[in-house]
Order: structure tokens, then C-alpha cells, then sequence
């Protein structure tokens, strides 16, 4: 699976948490705490797809882009 489509399905299941918790078949934590982690995921790869564009953009290698940590995406200041 591309990251394009890993970041589809990860939409994808964003949207089945909200809907399961609309729909009571999960709980409030639950949602929250899986929500959370995809939510993660989602900005590791987002982060991830920047870095292959911005590599090949000037000349590099985009396969040497590597997913970075937790701390460090989330820590992002803009």
C-alpha cells in the first residue's frame, strides 16, 4: 500500500470511530483513545509524503525520506 492510499484508509477509519460512537456500539474512551493513535499516524504520513515531494524536488533520493516520531511530528511549531 502507497502512503496516499495508507492516508485514505486511514480517513476512512477516522470515519467509521465517529460513526460507531454516534451510533453507541463504542464508547466515548474508546473512540477518543483510537482516534488519538490514527490521528498520529495520519500526521506521520502526511510528514512523510512532504518529505518524498520536497526530495525529489531538488534532486534526491525520495525513497531515503523515513517516517519520523511521535514527539517530533506532533511537535511541529509551524
Amino acid at each position: 500500500m502507497n502512503i496516499q492510499e495508507h492516508i485514505g484508509s486511514l480517513i476512512d477509519e477516522e470515519h467509521q470511530l465517529r460513526s460507531a460512537l454516534q451510533q453507541g456500539s463504542i464508547s466515548r474512551d474508546d473512540e477518543h483513545d483510537r482516534l488519538r493513535t490514527v490521528e498520529v499516524e495520519l500526521d506521520q504520513c502526511w510528514d512523510l509524503l512532504r518529505q518524498r515531494r520536497a526530495k525529489r524536488e531538488f534532486g534526491e533520493n525520495p525513497e531515503e525520506a523515513a517516517v519520523r516520531s511521535e514527539k517530533v511530528v506532533e511537535g511541529y511549531q509551524g
